[in-house]
């Protein structure tokens, strides 16, 4: 992968940050080691850490790998569900059908 295209805003590597650091807790919490989840997940030790560091070089899947041996996979779900941007841009794009006038 070239360095360009592994360059994120910052905003976006503090959002990759909290959740690794998010899911790691949650596997503490779990009282499992790094060795243990990364054997299920089917990962490395180094990979799982990579995770937990929220590193954008982690496929997406290898983290729904993760969030499947945590119990925690169907907070993916969650991703996009309340889209509050996208439904008033499409109230806003729906045309309204003018009613033909009343008939007294």
């Amino acid at each position: 992968m070239s360095k360009s295209n592994s360059i994120l805003l910052p905003k976006l590597e503090r959002l990759l940050e909290e959740m690794g650091e998010q899911i790691k807790l949650a596997r503490l919490r779990r009282k499992l080691s790094a060795d243990q989840v990364a054997e299920r997940a089917g990962t490395s030790r180094r990979t799982l850490y990579s995770i937990e560091k929220g590193k954008s070089s982690v496929s997406i899947g290898i983290y729904i790998k993760v969030l499947n041996v945590l119990g925690l996979e169907k907070d993916v779900l969650n991703i996009a569900k309340d889209d509050v941007l996208g439904r008033k841009l499409q109230d806003i794009g729906l045309t309204t059908k003018e009613r033909a006038p009343k008939r007294n």
